[in-house]
């Protein structure tokens, strides 16, 4: 094996000095978001509803938000039965825009887009606050679209409340089909419970370039886990976007996504070791294996790595444990980039990745699936969680292993990005079930819950900043 570099050393010997900067700006000196950012992609379709409104309004990312009045889609209820109302105030870390104001009804109502053909995204908005009439622990509902059962019997204040979170967002992929002109999204109380009702405050439908998360035909599919046939994502499914973490990197706003208004969650809650974070905003990116819409530059340009102890990484598994619904399969991507400069050359990091407690890739070499050094690249895999009938949730694990000494020249591995997605059943439904309520019981009126707002940083990590931190 060749020996470590002298560069290398100096860049151990410098860690110290600079971990102190590194913290400084990254988690105190956030650059404001501008207007000047220019997407890499154009959605054909693109709604904002803010429900409950009558005129257009600015969030505080600077999104136009349209109300209901005079605008391009329908809503669709029998006799007007349904009611518009200024949610309980929102407390100051929560976006009054589309949050302060909800569309109610104890009766089913439908709004009506009109779209063209191809693979939407649906994001449904929720802050479950007590209104005149209106108890947010009643709110129980479905939700529909396209044929697909989306939610079932739904509560947004259980959801929120086992978060610690003040509002629910929910984000879905959808097909539409040539000849479908419009988009139907359905809201209807549970029927077996008479003060049920049905809210929603916010809705987005944003277009989606062709097989981002679906599977071209020309493409044969990619491994199922523990499977002997192969998993393909047919567009006859809908997706349910479970995680979407920027690994070892900051929160990427919607604003800051490539062009579809994702969000891009940190993964500190997730992972379960002490993991090191390198990073390299200099790097310039080669996008020579998949587009540059995949995921925003920033995902590729940090990372988790076990660092320079080969004794004590050969000891554990890099772990990342992410609670899903069981009963349902799911589409893992795993996104990758090497840009530590000593990383160059195949077999330089090879390692072992373990998904769901089952071997996925012996040899997980980046170099090799990129072809260099700075080429982002992703791996797609199908994993089937089956059902447990004793527990709603149940653990998902990624883990990841080095390889031995005669394997590869690093005994480390590394990940940049996780996006996990649960698959539709055969009977088109992606429902799962609500959280067990808290104890004791909260109560009508929300909690205030302390959150953190992040903005843009950028051009601050020079290439091999690093950082021993906590998941």
């Amino acid at each position: 094996m060749r020996n470590i570099t002298s560069n290398r050393r100096l860049y151990l010997n410098v860690l110290p000095l600079l971990i102190p900067l590194y913290l400084l700006f990254v988690h105190f000196f956030p650059i404001p978001i501008t207007g000047d950012f220019t997407p890499l992609y154009n959605p054909t379709d693109i709604y904002t509803v803010n429900c409950g409104a009558s005129g257009n309004l600015k969030a505080r990312d600077n999104r136009i938000w349209t109300g209901e009045t005079n605008s391009g889609f329908s809503l669709i209820e029998k006799n007007e039965t349904s009611v518009i109302s200024k949610a309980a105030k929102p407390s100051p870390p929560v976006d009054p825009v589309p949050f302060a104001t909800a569309r109610l009804s104890r009766f089913q109502f439908a709004y009506k887009f009109p779209v063209t053909a191809g693979q939407k995204f649906i994001r449904l908005h929720f802050y479950p606050s007590s209104v005149a009439g209106f108890d947010r622990s009643k709110a129980f509902f479905s939700v529909k679209s396209g044929g697909y059962t989306l939610l079932n019997n739904f509560s947004a204040s259980l959801t929120a409340d086992a978060r610690g979170d003040e509002t629910v967002s929910r984000e879905f992929c959808v097909n539409v089909k040539q000849g479908e002109k419009t988009l139907d999204i359905t809201f209807t109380p549970t029927a077996s419970d008479p003060d049920a009702y049905a809210f929603i405050n916010g809705i987005e439908i944003v277009s989606m370039p062709d097989y981002l998360y679906y599977t071209p035909p020309q493409n044969g599919g990619f491994q199922f886990i523990g499977q002997n046939n192969i998993f393909r994502v047919e567009t006859e499914y809908a997706l349910e976007m479970v995680y979407r973490l920027n690994v070892g990197g900051r929160f990427i706003s919607p604003m800051e996504d490539t062009g579809m208004f994702r969000t891009w969650d940190e993964d500190d809650d997730y992972c379960v070791k002490l993991a090191f974070v390198p990073a390299n905003s200099s790097i310039d990116l080669k996008f020579t294996q998949q587009l540059e819409y995949t995921a925003p530059p920033d995902v590729y340009r940090t990372a988790r790595t076990m660092g320079n102890n080969k004794t004590e990484n050969m000891g554990y598994n890099l772990t990342w444990v992410l609670p899903v619904d069981s009963g349902f399969n799911y589409l893992l991507r795993l996104h990758y980039c090497e840009f530590q400069p000593e990383i160059r050359e195949q077999h330089d990091r090879e390692f072992t990745i373990f998904i769901a407690n089952q071997t996925a890739e012996n040899h997980a070499d980046v170099i090799s699936w990129s072809g260099g050094n700075g080429v982002p690249t992703y791996r797609d895999y199908g994993v089937m969680i089956e059902s447990d009938q004793g527990r709603k949730k149940r653990q998902f694990y990624i883990q990841l292993h080095p390889n031995p000494d005669w394997r590869t020249r690093y005994n480390d591995a590394l990940l940049n990005g996780i996006e996990l997605f649960k698959v539709s059943k055969f009977d088109n439904s992606l429902a799962g079930p609500n959280p067990e309520p808290p104890w004791p019981i909260q109560s009508a009126s929300p909690k205030n819950y302390d959150t953190e707002l992040v903005a843009i940083v950028g051009g601050m990590v020079a290439c091999g900043v690093a950082v021993w931190t906590l998941c």
